[in-house]
């Protein structure tokens, strides 16, 4: 798990909009209160997000989230309640609200890319390989449960 954590979060959230920053020549007092402040929040949701869906993967899902120890038990519930892929709205928040934060372009476009990147794996090869693995279980829970834009309320699982 701990491979998993240093080697996908942390690369996309730090050591990428380190060097970001770093080819940019950004300096310290460009960001505004406000945006500092938008910032922290989207920070804290974006964090609360990952943390919660790691612990999901885990204790429900018996798994990580790196593709080479993938969950074995689908999870559905928690943040996956209402939308179908948290963990990487978390990471894409995290990433907006450094761009807030440090008031860098080129981390807004940074977390554009890799909300796209994301997007594109998930309708590729992310949700065929679901539903390889997961069956009509997998396909209920994708007519239920939106890709990107969460439900208002959880969706709950009928046992059938």
């Amino acid at each position: 798990m701990l491979k998993a954590i240093i080697t996908l979060p942390m690369m996309v959230t730090i050591v990428l909009p380190s060097f970001l920053l770093y080819l940019t020549n950004w300096h310290l007092g460009n960001a505004q209160v406000w945006t500092v402040i938008l910032g922290i929040i989207c920070l804290i949701i974006g964090l609360c997000l990952v943390v919660s869906t790691v612990k999901l993967f885990l204790t429900i899902g018996n798994g990580t989230l790196a593709p080479w120890d993938p969950t074995q038990k689908l999870v559905v519930s928690g943040p996956y309640a209402y939308v179908r892929n948290p963990m990487i709205t978390g990471v894409v928040l995290i990433l907006l609200s450094e761009s807030l934060i440090f008031y860098s372009l080129a981390l807004c476009i940074w977390a554009s890319v890799f909300a796209c990147i994301n997007i594109i794996y998930f309708i590729l090869p992310e949700e065929p390989g679901l539903r390889k693995r997961f069956g009509k279980e997998y396909e209920e829970y994708c007519k239920n449960v939106p890709r990107i834009v969460p439900r208002l309320t959880p969706w709950k699982r009928t046992n059938s």
